[in-house]
């Protein structure tokens, strides 16, 4: 099956078919998955004093202008995550919400830094998380693998003494990513530590063109030879990115509710999603950091697809972009797109 020849689906079944279809997470920030709740519960567990009064206050504090705005919050929160407990803790709640929303896999970008800088172990980050992982797998039937982000806004020499605490844990993730503050940052600021992971047979992405502009795009391609780019929005602004990202099969992790929330577009109607399946792009649907931004998957299908000329054959291709994209085996891709297009056939006429 292709966007192009899938079966009727009537306007009325798309919202239950965008529920119901298999999908795959690629640029979920564990952190930012971290629900003022829990937030609350585990500053309590830990003896964290938190600077609001309650859960209501600390929501009532994600009225984001801009990326920067955002982060403030996102490191306040994360100071609450000290022992692996924690950390698996927070990535398994994250999961039950993906298994509802029929995530099938799921990768997830994790930040050691935010908490190595805080006295946190590398090695309590990565047991939790991978503890996880493993649970995801047994109990909830998730795929997942995790990608290590070097924060953009520190410097490369930063990022090496990241990379070798890692090391004795390269079976426990699958690439590495770059986050944080775009502006001012550009991709080329991190060359040499890309070109060491490559060496290292890790996956390669990075954020670019959020904020940033197409140029950062340009960079994260061909300078540090990602195989994705998390965003991307601001491709469209060049032709010849567009012709490229295209011709190469780039795929774009795109984060619409994350782009309205971090004032990318004014709404979702000004989204430029349909624009970016309709140039050809490999575009996918992501939730980025959900806790913060209003929604996990299914919210983030439903909304997107509410606000803009998107029907069945987008949410297939979507959906089916998802799986090509991911750095799972063929064999596993195969099976989800069986599984995606026998949920299409379901809901056919």
């Amino acid at each position: 099956m292709t966007a192009t020849h899938i079966p009727t689906i009537p306007a009325d079944r798309l919202p239950a078919l965008l529920a119901a279809m298999p999908k795959a997470e690629l640029h979920i920030h564990i952190e930012g998955s971290l629900e003022p709740e829990l937030i609350f519960a585990l500053a309590q567990r830990n003896g964290v004093s938190l600077p609001y009064a309650s859960v209501e206050a600390l929501r009532a504090a994600y009225a984001f202008t801009d990326l920067q705005s955002f982060l403030d919050i996102y490191y306040a929160g994360a100071s609450v995550l000290l022992k692996a407990q924690d950390f698996e803790d927070m990535a398994w709640a994250y999961f039950q919400r993906a298994a509802a929303d029929n995530v099938v896999h799921a990768e997830l970008f994790f930040d050691p830094q935010t908490h190595t800088a805080r006295g946190v172990p590398f090695a309590v980050v990565i047991e939790g998380l991978t503890h996880a992982v493993a649970r995801a797998k047994d109990e909830l039937g998730i795929s997942a693998s995790l990608i290590m982000c070097f924060l953009r806004h520190l410097s490369e020499d930063e990022a090496f003494a990241t990379l070798e605490e890692a090391l004795p844990y390269l079976d426990r993730f699958i690439g590495v990513g770059l986050d944080s503050s775009e502006r001012g940052h550009p991709p080329e600021k991190f060359a040499r530590v890309f070109a060491r992971c490559r060496e290292l047979g890790l996956h390669l992405v990075a954020h670019a063109g959020e904020e940033g502009p197409p140029e950062y795009i340009w960079s994260a391609l061909d300078v540090l030879h990602v195989e994705r780019i998390d965003h991307g929005v601001r491709s469209l602004e060049d032709p010849k990115l567009v012709e490229r990202l295209s011709h190469d099969g780039i795929a774009l992790t795109v984060c619409p509710l994350s782009n309205i929330k971090l004032c990318v577009f004014k709404d979702m109607a000004q989204h430029n999603l349909a624009k970016l399946l309709a140039a050809g792009l490999k575009a996918t649907v992501n939730s980025d950091d959900p806790a913060y931004f209003g929604g996990y998957m299914n919210q983030n299908f439903t909304e997107t697809f509410a606000a803009l000329p998107l029907g069945a054959p987008q949410a297939y291709a979507l959906a089916r972009n998802s799986f090509e994209a991911s750095f799972a085996t063929p064999a596993q891709k195969a099976g989800w797109i069986e599984q995606l297009d026998a949920t299409f056939a379901k809901f056919a006429v």
